[in-house]
């Protein structure tokens, strides 16, 4: 077993990575001194759990639709009925969709409850169920409402994952790629070749360096100044996509891994725009997504202006575009982007759509 630990004070805690790490959860409940647990999940999530108190089971919706403000209304409800104390527990049994519902009912039922986060994905386990960040969605956009609550523990069973769906590992890959341009655990800048090596990682090893990374930008920044922008690099562009979606019309069906992949390479192209990096970095980034087998140009039919609209209501923006981007000393919160470089890069993506594709130019 792989132990990442998470260091916030009185807040540590620490992250199991490796098969069979679900069965320390009871371990984890007497800890916390829990008499009762209520255990949130989706249909389909076959994963056997004990922990090893009285237990409750509510069930949410399927999809990113189930992070609504309904269902944490719901949830807590649920908490109220199975008589759920302040000293009591939630036990998150899922992807991140689950994570972030169950992590902040979790956080508001009482005004806080501990949660422990038994992790069945790999976005969850390399990304969504570590850091604390939990949420839901609003029609405007996603994950606009939430809090930073920390579980008391995060177990990544990597057995968990080998009945997972295709799409399902491209979900997770597409995070694990943000991740081939972040600083490692100690700081240091990756070089080339970085995805690669990841990938030629044991899958415990691949999820427990991810973990290691979040872990101590987390411990140097729990709640999002510009350190912890950083674990953001690409996601701009890809909860505008999702926005988009949620707002019906769109013609795209991306699950949120893919969607950072496109993300990534958008970032590399505009910051190649601002004069950040070259074209051979911004060739990286796509070598990187592709590697992986995941999208790297703009769904057909997205709309610019619309795309623009919805990333100046992400949470790093202050009344401005901001940005993680790519650049000499590394990726970088920036703030203040030119909307009309935004456009551009936009444009600089279908293009080079267009000079791959048969016969294909550069348009206007």
């Amino acid at each position: 077993m792989i132990v990442v630990p998470v260091e916030l004070g009185e807040r540590r805690y620490e992250v199991l990575v490796g098969p069979g790490a679900r069965r320390e959860l009871s371990g984890a409940v007497r800890r916390i001194g829990a008499r009762r647990a209520v255990v949130v999940t989706q249909h389909g999530i076959d994963v056997d759990i004990d922990a090893g108190v009285p237990t409750d089971r509510v069930v949410v919706p399927d999809g990113e639709g189930a992070k609504s403000m309904a269902q944490v209304e719901a949830v807590c409800r649920a908490f109220v009925r199975a008589g759920l104390s302040r000293r009591d527990v939630v036990v998150a049994l899922g992807g991140g969709v689950v994570s972030d519902l169950a992590g902040f009912a979790a956080a508001v039922h009482l005004r806080g409850v501990a949660y422990v986060t038994v992790s069945t994905s790999l976005l969850g386990q390399v990304d969504a169920a570590v850091g604390g960040k939990t949420g839901v969605n609003l029609p405007e956009g996603k994950n606009l409402v939430g809090a930073f609550w920390q579980p008391a523990a995060v177990l990544c069973d990597t057995d968990a994952l080998s009945g997972l769906p295709a799409r399902e590992w491209a979900s997770g890959r597409g995070e694990m790629a943000k991740y081939a341009f972040l600083p490692g655990p100690a700081g240091d800048r990756p070089g080339a070749g970085a995805a690669e090596r990841l990938l030629a990682m044991p899958l415990p090893a691949q999820v427990a360096h991810c973990v290691a990374i979040k872990a101590a930008v987390v411990a140097a920044d729990e709640r999002e100044g510009d350190r912890r922008m950083l674990l953001n690099y690409g996601h701009t562009l890809a909860h505008a996509l999702e926005a988009a979606a949620f707002e019906g019309g769109a013609g795209w069906d991306l699950r949120h891994g893919e969607a950072v992949a496109i993300g990534l390479v958008f970032a590399a192209v505009l910051a190649a725009r601002l004069g950040r990096i070259d074209d051979a970095r911004v060739e990286e980034h796509r070598a990187v997504v592709r590697g992986l087998d995941l999208p790297a140009e703009l769904p057909v039919g997205a709309d610019p202006a619309l795309l623009v609209r919805l990333m100046a209501r992400d949470k790093k923006a202050d009344h401005d575009l901001t940005f993680v981007l790519d650049g000499p000393d590394g990726v970088a919160p920036v703030r203040g982007v030119p909307e009309a470089a935004v456009l551009a890069a936009l444009a600089d993506m279908d293009n080079a759509v267009a000079r791959r594709q048969p016969g294909g130019g550069d348009r206007g």
